[in-house]
């Protein structure tokens, strides 16, 4: 979900996984959780790690890192994306997959968390060669995956047809065509209508309802910076500028940032980005640096590229009157603490970023049920879920007075803890 941005204040030491369980510390000490449970929770449950070697088209062999990490299964199968990148480690992964367990918690749905990913630049391979990759991948951890198991999704750099060769090639080793091994597939293979634009079409009704909570208006006065014009972040851009004729002032990719404080169309930047590759050189912008995005004064700021972005030092200069993280993972804890004294309302990825595994999850009980949904039944129950998700959230933080944050691992940690306490710990 996003895209790496260039950021030198970003160190490469900071641990993705230790900031998710400085975040499960903060609410399982507001819960009182018993140290047993707080254990449980800090572990993954399984880890693979897999090598890969994929004939490359030139007849050489590369071999490739593939991961795939079960945080827990204690509510039902394990569901989570497969990034393709760089960047990709274990440290990564782990984080990954307690946010999937915790996500899918909050907003009430019967899984538990996983994420996988492979150490690549998929741009650098052809397509045969992604397939070959993929194929390779699917089969070396095809034990661990199932459409009562582990059902696995897109994420960064994957796509549809990554997914159509991943269901394939599990089909083709069990003998039958399993439509629900895989979620985010095209729709002609029992894909969902509403899929590819769930996480940014989430975002957007989050967004509506946490202005309304806060008596703040969507119109054309209403100015947004967006980080990351991937899948999440173009989906959400042009849904605000669409809907609401907000004014889209900032945007940023891998490659670098735009500013025009007039406003920027985002469906015309889309054209442009496909055409060219990236955001940058849109007419009638400027370029600016991610920090100066993230920095920049607007009401509304959406982080939607990858983890760690709104580091300490980035969140001193913060100006946003509300965040809106669409990545997984943005914010680290310390920065969460200068936003809370800043008094910007935030809604955290963990609550604002589930419509993809909730409309996932409508995908799966389709594919199982061979019976599917219209687009306006996709959206009417994507919204419905998380706008009780959103008040549940919401009504808590106002109660205990915490943060978005804290309040939403409250409402996710303690229904993993009472499912725990209930099944109990085999043997």
């Amino acid at each position: 979900m996003g895209e790496k941005m260039k950021n030198n204040s970003i160190k490469k030491e900071i641990s993705a996984y230790d900031n998710a369980m400085k975040q499960l510390k903060i609410a399982a000490d507001k819960l009182k959780l018993s140290e047993g449970i707080y254990e449980y929770l800090s572990h993954c449950a399984r880890i693979y790690i897999v090598s890969l070697p994929v004939v490359m088209d030139d007849g050489e062999i590369d071999v490739f890192t593939g991961y795939r990490v079960q945080h827990n299964d204690v509510l039902g199968p394990c569901k989570g994306g497969i990034r393709y990148a760089t960047t990709v480690n274990l440290d990564e992964v782990k984080a990954l997959a307690f946010w999937m367990s915790i996500k899918t918690a909050v907003v009430g749905l019967p899984y538990g968390g996983a994420k996988g990913g492979v150490t690549v630049d998929p741009r650098k391979l052809s397509k045969k060669e992604l397939e070959r990759l993929t194929r390779r991948y699917t089969s070396a951890i095809i034990r661990m995956i199932g459409p009562h198991k582990d059902i696995p999704a897109p994420d960064m750099n994957t796509n549809k047809q990554i997914m159509a060769w991943f269901m394939d090639t599990y089909s083709m080793d069990v003998g039958e065509t399993t439509l629900g091994v895989v979620t985010g597939k095209p729709v002609e293979l029992g894909g969902s209508l509403g899929r590819e634009e769930a996480t940014g079409r989430g975002l957007l009704y989050v967004i509506e309802k946490m202005h309304e909570k806060k008596g703040f208006k969507l119109d054309e006065n209403c100015t947004v910076a967006v980080q990351g014009f991937g899948n999440v972040g173009s989906t959400v851009a042009i849904l605000l500028y669409e809907e609401h004729n907000c004014k889209i002032i900032a945007i940023s990719d891998i490659k670098g940032g735009i500013y025009n404080p007039d406003g920027i169309d985002p469906i015309k930047l889309k054209e442009h980005e496909q055409k060219t590759g990236s955001v940058v050189n849109f007419p009638g912008t400027k370029s600016i640096t991610n920090k100066e995005l993230l920095q920049m004064e607007c009401d509304l700021l959406i982080p939607a590229a990858k983890e760690n972005q709104i580091t300490e030092e980035i969140a001193k200069g913060i100006k946003a009157k509300m965040i809106v993280e669409g990545a997984n993972g943005p914010t680290l804890t310390e920065a969460d603490k200068i936003l809370d004294k800043k008094g910007i309302n935030v809604i955290p990825d963990i609550l604002a970023n589930a419509g993809g595994v909730t409309v996932s999850y409508f995908e799966w009980v389709q594919g199982l049920e061979n019976y599917f949904w219209d687009l306006e039944r996709v959206r009417s129950e994507l919204k419905r879920i998380l706008l009780i998700a959103f008040d549940r959230v919401y009504d808590l933080a106002e109660k205990e007075k915490v943060n978005m944050r804290t309040a939403a691992y409250m409402v996710a940690v303690s229904r993993l803890a009472k499912a725990i306490e209930l099944r109990g710990i085999f043997p």
